[in-house]
């Protein structure tokens, strides 16, 4: 199947031709012909599934063929995302996506100052893509009104939840017209989040991409047995050892992460870590290094790490397991994308073993046993 088949419109298909977006992954091919045909969507899919097309090109083409001509611009398509980097990514794939159509869009969110993005929203967009702290704070200064909102994107609700947002979600859906699609995606279902999908979805379409089916054919997953005091000492044998460019580490804490940092500057590694602590400017400075190869490792916790879309990613190292087995999933899923072969590793302590359980049900495969040793 490709985007010519599923009725994508003649400015958006040359867009991404020229991108080499030829063939819809299948979130894309599951949901774009029933939002085209303005049908809410429930979305079960985790980054890098291709998710953010399957929402945004049928939005940018209901858009583009009901523009009016000569009127004011306002905001007709909202997309709600929980992290600044997640919104600037999005943005990034409009620039692409509405390259042919005249459409407007901006980005906002907290962490910088605001004078740069209200005079973009004084010049009228068509498509807002924002986090809801700075969405809120916009609103109440009467900045931003939601009225002509036709298209509602709340996307990673399964974040949203786990950052606290989702009170701001409750205050900002009043404010929204009660006529309008509504796309929800979430990477998972908790019940909290099954019951706010339940609140503002009306008869959507269930769309699932198994993250599993995604990403296991396509990532060698090894398993490290370690003492965690060892931890350090293998992340460092571990990457002197294997010579690969770029590098994804995962820490379950910040404070962990800066840890993680220091010690491998100390060894002459060059890295830099990456979470919710970190200033925007911080944040965006070191992933432009590990996006341009300047820095070789990266240190993440899980929050921070949704919005690292990193171009042949070749190995991710689980430093600590996470505490929800999906998450594994995600993490991995960093690497072995668009069909590019990929590397997991994941060092394992004894107070971790109930956690690898976990995963290795959700998986249905147990992770191969290195044999690497200090």
């Amino acid at each position: 199947m490709t985007f010519k088949e599923l009725n994508i419109i003649e400015p958006i298909l040359r867009a991404l031709e020229e991108k080499e977006y030829i063939t819809p992954t299948p979130i894309q091919q599951q949901a774009i012909l029933p939002a085209l045909n303005n049908r809410d969507i429930l979305g079960l899919a985790q980054t890098g599934t291709g998710k953010t097309a399957a929402f945004s090109l049928p939005i940018i083409q209901q858009l583009y063929l009901n523009k009016e001509s000569g009127k004011k611009r306002e905001i007709r398509a909202l997309i709600l995302t929980p992290t600044r980097e997640l919104a600037i990514q999005i943005n990034d794939c409009l620039n692409e996506y509405t390259q042919y159509t005249g459409i407007r869009h901006c980005v906002i969110f907290g962490g910088v100052k605001q004078n740069a993005q209200v005079n973009e929203l004084k010049a009228g967009i068509d498509i807002l893509v924002a986090t809801p702290g700075r969405l809120l704070d916009l609103m109440n200064q009467r900045i931003i009104s939601l009225n002509s909102v036709r298209h509602f994107v709340l996307d990673e609700a399964d974040r949203m939840l786990d950052m606290g947002f989702i009170h701001d979600i409750k205050r900002l859906l009043p404010k929204l017209p009660k006529e309008k699609q509504t796309l929800f995606f979430s990477a998972t279902m908790p019940s909290a989040i099954a019951s706010l999908s339940r609140s503002i979805l009306r008869n959507p379409l269930k769309v699932e991409v198994t993250p599993t089916s995604s990403v296991i054919d396509t990532i060698e997953q090894y398993i490290y047995f370690v003492e965690k005091q060892e931890k350090k000492d293998l992340l460092i044998n571990v990457l002197k050892k294997d010579k690969k460019q770029s590098v994804l580490v995962f820490s379950r804490t910040k404070h962990g992460a800066d840890k993680i940092a220091r010690i491998l500057c100390k060894a002459g590694i060059g890295s830099e870590a990456i979470h919710g602590n970190k200033s925007q400017n911080a944040r965006q400075r070191a992933l432009s290094n590990f996006k341009s190869r300047k820095t070789r490792v990266l240190i993440a916790t899980d929050i921070a790490a949704r919005g690292i879309d990193v171009d042949q990613l070749e190995l991710v190292i689980n430093y600590d397991l996470p505490d929800v087995p999906e998450t594994y999933v995600h993490r991995i899923g960093r690497t072995g994308r668009a069909g590019n072969n990929g590397t997991a590793l994941t060092f394992c302590s004894k107070e971790e073993n109930a956690m690898l359980k976990d995963i290795q049900k959700l998986t249905g495969k147990n992770l191969v046993v290195s044999d690497f040793s200090l």
